[in-house]
């Protein structure tokens, strides 16, 4: 089981928006994290602060299908102006957080 966290930034006033799109998350969307094999998806705030982590059984065939479900290209865009996720300057890509401990 491979597992992934990203970060992002609730842009200003937008919150209550983003916690709605959430609470009121597409079907086809969940369908599609299922499809993807993402499983234990959580998202935490703290002021205009979010956290995802979620798990799956491959990172690298999960972006596989993200890239070729129409769904999650919509959600993205649903998305815009309401956050931004941490990227890599240099690459452009979301953060990758690397994991240095576990307590089971």
């Amino acid at each position: 089981m491979e597992k992934r966290v990203w970060k992002g930034k609730i842009l200003p006033g937008k919150l209550n928006e983003y916690i709605q799109k959430h609470q009121q998350i597409w079907p086809e969307m969940t369908n599609a994290l299922n499809l993807q094999g993402i499983h234990n998806y959580t998202i935490w705030n703290n002021g205009d602060e979010v956290i995802g982590y979620y798990e799956c059984e491959s990172l690298e065939l999960a972006e596989k299908i993200k890239k070729e479900l129409d769904v999650c290209q919509r959600w993205s865009e649903a998305m815009q102006g309401i956050m931004e996720l941490d990227k890599d300057v240099e690459t452009g890509n979301i953060k990758v957080y690397k994991e240095i401990f576990l307590h089971q």
